[in-house]
């Protein structure tokens, strides 16, 4: 991969995690709280699969692996999900 296609990947995790700083600690778990947790795990996901394509250099591996990581991530990140709003109840 080239520098500043990893570059910018790294831009673009350095702006996710602005926006998830700013919807944890804005206050918008108040109205509804589910809301903003969805929202942060949705961009967690993001995050999780540009480290795992453009860091760990699975856009190149062979197809197998790429979904092996990517459903680890995927289920992982879904559990947590739905212990949150089991916990809810």
């Amino acid at each position: 991969m080239q520098h500043s296609s990893l570059t910018r990947t790294w831009l673009v995790l350095l702006c996710i995690t602005a926006i998830t700083y700013w919807v944890g600690e804005g206050g918008l778990a108040g109205q509804a709280p589910i809301v903003p947790v969805l929202l942060i795990f949705a961009l967690a996901l993001v995050k999780g699969v540009l480290v795992c394509l453009d860091f760990l250099e699975l856009r190149q591996a062979p197809a197998m692996w790429r979904w092996i990581v990517l459903g680890w991530l995927i289920a992982v990140l879904s559990l947590i999900v739905l212990a949150y709003a089991v916990s809810l109840r």
